[in-house]
């Protein structure tokens, strides 16, 4: 009776170590799965930092694009002011029969330092082109109008009539118009004219540096 007894308690002891076996090998096979899911974290967060690197370089190429645009804006709106604005810096008015004076006045204004631009109606209108037109765009294409008044002057209809084009600015165009008599007595000086000065043919040069010192001083005030 006494070793039934005895066995009874070691048969119960028996149980509990087998269930606390069992316990701990299903723990220590869950233990890799959780090693590997935290391995999987790291990785993630380590990758984030590398995409994030590309925004900085978008935004410096973003800002360069505006310096561009602003340097060509100033760039246009310097050339289309000031002498470069119109095609002539001079025109020329004079009769058919003084072309070969307006000829030299063109040619010394052209050949000086200043390299004056001038429209000279016989070798710079355009053929087949309307008179009344190219005169009136001759004109207003011209920052100065040099009226070259003489005899022939004085009788030619279309040298009268860019004249009074001409003058029709004069209240807003001190300097622009340039009058130049040759030929003529003081006297016969045009009625239209009496508000301006003129320069006199007389001189040595034929009155044509003082010509040329009128358009750039005028030039020097629209620089």
């Amino acid at each position: 009776m006494a070793s039934s007894t005895s066995s009874a308690p070691r048969s119960r002891s028996r149980k509990p170590l087998g269930k606390m076996a069992d316990w701990f090998r299903q723990a220590l096979s869950k233990k890799p799965k959780k090693i590997l899911e935290s391995s999987d974290g790291p990785s993630s967060d380590v990758s984030q930092p590398s995409s994030q690197d590309h925004p900085p370089r978008l935004d410096l190429s973003s800002t360069s694009s505006p310096t561009h645009v602003v340097a060509g804006s100033s760039g246009s709106s310097s050339s289309s002011s000031g002498r470069w604005s119109k095609d002539y810096d001079v025109c020329v008015c004079h009769s058919e029969e003084d072309l070969a004076a307006a000829q030299e006045l063109v040619s010394y204004l052209e050949g000086s330092t200043a390299s004056l631009r001038c429209f000279l109606q016989l070798r710079d209108a355009t053929p087949g082109g309307a008179i009344v037109s190219e005169l009136c765009q001759a004109l207003s294409n011209s920052h100065c109008r040099v009226l070259l008044i003489t005899p022939g002057f004085l009788q030619d209809p279309w040298c009268k009539y860019q004249m009074l084009q001409a003058l029709s600015e004069a209240p807003g165009a001190e300097g622009r118009t340039i009058p130049l008599m040759s030929g003529l007595a003081r006297a016969a000086y045009p009625a239209e004219l009496r508000f301006m000065y003129f320069v006199d043919g007389r001189g040595p040069d034929g009155g044509f540096r003082q010509v040329k010192e009128a358009v750039m001083r005028y030039l020097q005030t629209i620089s």
